[in-house]
């Protein structure tokens, strides 16, 4: 049975004088008169004021005046004071017991409020549906079935708010066939039941299913926008998020602090750095306030979107930094490739006090990754261990991965992932594939392969990969083999998309693309950018097409490529010597590279490229990455 510490004397009453006041004042009211100042009490002091009269009067038994008390107690903050009230109550009834019960939910305390459920009917004092809607509030699914069970025995499983207490309960606990169950049973469904079943389906990437019921709700809180927002940020839909909330924001739907969050995510995901600002903007300008969750959230968009300096005055910003803030510009400076910064920040932190974190170490081992810094990088990875007393998990093992492969220490990064503690991943052995094909080393690629296709851990990225290596050294019956199997499996090649964001729009291109309104002007701009390319001597790199094409073919094909058509449309629609910022989903090809260096000196143009990896920011023909990524 819970228990706390029960009040022997009655709370120390205030100064004497103020004291005997309230006690006059009291003394002269009927009990109900006392009720309704219980209920009318903002503090702690006040309610002790009026619980130590009661003593004083031996008006602590009365019923009305305990159980108000005791809720009071709990609603001010003080759930132990309430305990103690309702362990000196003399047979408590349902009331008493569903008081309690709710205020230790109402704390996430569901353990012990199951306990107080079990002692209820020890007692012989049975539950009402107001006991099962509250004991269901945030209860885990577990102890919900047995309620649930309880609930049926009782008879008050068909109660309204029973029953959407139940679907809830199931809902948070990802059974969403059960929840629906439920769900269908409610005649009238409340806000609370939708929001329930659309925040199940959004958790569980159900998001068509979601969609349907928000678009059915005749009213919507911002809690429901909220968990629609954040489903699609969640579940690699941002821009359907943002659409979302620009419609939100129409139906005149006051973002909080959960939305705000939910959209930077989604301005981080496709880089869209004008909504980002915007959305900054609102948080200054409508009293959100830069807490260290909202704080982290904008170094992380802005780290995202290309703009490193914004993330770090907003770091600097931050009041109360926790491990958090300091992991997220971490993670900032590695992916920009300022390794060097990114290891005195984690000097900094440690030097400070803070305790390093498994998502700090992840961001360390990208910095070392993009710097080849080999050496640092197995003393970091060592010391989890060693000296902090963490099991690396399979992201820092594909760090590791990473790191090693793209140095070129492929046998030392074979040798790695072969004798590596944990459950083998096929992202991992993804890594070191894409680093044989970055080395050309073919043997050992195929060993990979083989493996992966024998353990049944292959996927479409070792298809790719292994296709990509037979291309790249001219062995082109390889190639049809190996496509041949992925055509056999079903398996699609994920196709390249570069984004760029202009007028806080974010336009998006597949290579050979035709569908923008621009088309015309974009593929005019690419014309002339060819033109600028051959009088500055520039050869396309045709060894990287990865079809067996004439070299006149090969380079129509690279001079499409999505990257290309992003920066062409970029150059016609900014304005000259403003920064152009893309996306790309994949890592981009040593052509585009190239070409993007070179047309950063001939527009004299910052464009700074975010691909799969990291960024690269192109400034007077040269890439930050130093040609190293």
């Amino acid at each position: 049975m819970p228990t706390t510490t029960i009040f022997t004397t009655p709370p120390p009453p205030l100064p004497h004088s103020n004291a005997t006041r309230s006690s006059t004042t009291l003394h002269n009211r009927p009990p109900e008169k006392i009720a309704i100042l219980i209920d009318k009490s903002k503090s702690l002091n006040h309610l002790n004021q009026v619980h130590a009269f009661l003593y004083r009067h031996n008006l602590h038994d009365h019923p009305i005046l305990n159980f108000k008390l005791q809720r009071s107690y709990s609603s001010l903050g003080h759930l132990n004071h309430s305990l103690a009230l309702f362990n000196k109550t003399r047979n408590p009834n349902v009331f008493f017991y569903t008081s309690i019960i709710h205020a230790h939910t109402v704390h996430n305390l569901h353990y012990l409020a199951f306990l107080l459920y079990v002692q209820m009917l020890s007692q012989n004092v049975f539950p009402n549906a107001f006991t099962f809607s509250s004991i269901l509030k945030s209860c885990p699914i577990q102890p919900a079935k047995l309620l649930h069970g309880q609930a049926i025995k009782f008879g008050f499983d068909a109660e309204l708010y029973v029953r959407t207490c139940l679907a809830g309960a199931y809902a948070r606990g990802g059974d969403v066939v059960s929840a629906r169950k439920l769900f269908d049973a409610i005649p009238e469904k409340s806000l609370v039941s939708l929001t329930a079943m659309i925040t199940c389906y959004a958790k569980y990437g159900m998001i068509d299913e979601a969609r349907v019921l928000f678009d059915g709700m005749e009213e919507r809180d911002v809690i429901c926008w909220n968990v629609m927002i954040d489903g699609y940020a969640q579940h690699g839909l941002p821009n359907e998020g943002l659409l979302l909330f620009r419609q939100m924001l129409t139906a005149k739907v006051r973002p909080n602090e959960v939305t705000v969050l939910a959209v930077l995510s989604a301005c981080g995901q496709i880089g869209a750095l004008e909504t980002g600002r915007w959305v900054h903007s609102y948080i200054e300008n409508n009293g959100i306030g830069i807490t260290a969750s909202v704080g982290t959230s904008l170094i992380d968009m802005y780290s995202k979107c290309g703009s490193l300096e914004d993330a770090r005055l907003i770091f600097e910003r931050i009041s109360s930094k926790d491990v958090v803030a300091w992991n997220s510009m971490v993670a900032g400076y590695a992916m920009h490739g300022f390794s060097q910064d990114a290891l005195r920040l984690f000097k900094d932190m440690c030097m400070i006090g803070y305790q390093p974190t498994d998502i700090t170490f992840i961001g360390v081992l990208n910095a070392c990754g993009h710097a080849g810094l080999v050496s640092e990088g197995w003393k970091f990875f060592n010391s989890m261990k060693d000296e902090y007393g963490m099991e690396p998990k399979v992201e820092h093992y594909g760090c590791m991965v990473n790191l090693l492969g793209r140095a070129g220490h492929l046998e030392e990064a074979y040798e790695l992932v072969k004798n590596m503690e944990i459950e083998q991943d096929p992202v991992l052995w993804g890594a070191l594939l894409g680093a044989c094909r970055l080395h050309g080393n073919i043997a050992l690629g195929e060993q990979i392969a083989e493996y992966l296709v024998s353990q049944n851990l292959a996927n479409s990225g070792t298809y790719v990969l292994l296709s990509n290596i037979y291309a790249a050294a001219g062995n082109w019956e390889g190639v049809v083999r190996v496509r041949t199997l992925m055509k056999e499996s079903g398996v699609e090649k994920e196709p390249g998309c570069s984004s760029v964001e202009v007028n806080n729009k974010v336009h998006e291109f597949l290579a050979g693309d035709l569908r923008h309104p621009k088309s015309k002007e974009i593929y005019e701009m690419l014309e002339e950018i060819n033109g600028w390319l051959k009088t500055h001597g520039h050869t396309p790199q045709t060894d990287i097409v990865l079809h067996d094409l004439e070299d006149a073919q090969k380079e129509q094909s690279l001079g499409v490529h999505s990257e290309k058509l992003a920066l062409a449309f970029g150059l016609i629609t900014t304005k000259p010597g403003t920064t152009i910022k893309i996306v790309k989903n994949l890592r981009v090809c040593g052509d585009c590279h190239a070409v993007t260096k070179l047309i950063s000196k001939i527009t004299g143009r910052k464009i700074v490229m975010r691909d799969r990896n990291r960024f690269h920011h192109f400034v007077n023909g040269s890439c930050s990455c130093g040609d190293y990524w």
